[in-house]
């Protein structure tokens, strides 16, 4: 799922296809939702281009495995659906955002063991083989209800940081960095 900023993530869309195009034909059949957004569509079963938030909600209650971007509300949500989500950030260089702060908040979910950090293809493919053999390895506890308070917390902070960029950029505004 790669959210619905204005920005493409292709770079996804493509590692997602080599990986699906590239399995053993003796692997398990895997069946996808690919909520590809602004994205050249892929070549998959399941592509869409958007998903209604009840039917991204049902995906997410149906499926084993989550991929999405770095956007705090998608991991909160893939969170909250019992899943630990593999996440790939976009990346400024590759113009799929206007800052770093996917990389930043991804990174800190990652060394904290709140999400499966997949910067490379190399670490998707591993991620997605990993799940794929055993589901388990991604699951979490689901409560809808209760979201964990490091995510709501760090969902918070990726608030804070996404209104201070946007801010920023705003005609006649002063910088709030030196």
């Amino acid at each position: 799922m790669v959210g619905t900023d204005v920005h493409r993530f292709d770079r996804l869309v493509d590692w997602l296809e080599r990986w699906h195009v590239g399995r053993d034909a003796a692997a398990p059949e895997v069946r996808l939702v690919v909520q590809h957004g602004r994205s050249r569509a892929p070549r998959l079963p399941g592509a869409v281009p958007f998903l209604a938030h009840d039917e991204l909600q049902r995906a997410m209650t149906e499926a084993d495995l989550v991929v999405c971007h770095g956007g705090p509300a998608t991991i909160t949500e893939a969170r909250r659906h019992g899943h630990l989500p593999i996440v790939v950030p976009r990346d400024p260089a590759h113009h799929e955002h206007v800052d770093n702060h996917q990389q930043l908040f991804s990174r800190r979910l990652g060394a904290a063991g709140m999400v499966r950090l997949a910067e490379s293809e190399a670490d998707l493919v591993e991620a997605l083989d990993k799940g794929v053999a055993d589901p388990l390895t991604y699951a979490l506890a689901a409560d809808p209800d209760r979201p964990d308070p490091r995510v709501a917390a760090a969902t918070a902070v990726g608030r804070i940081v996404e209104d201070l960029v946007r801010a920023s950029r705003e005609p006649g505004r002063r910088r709030w960095w030196r």
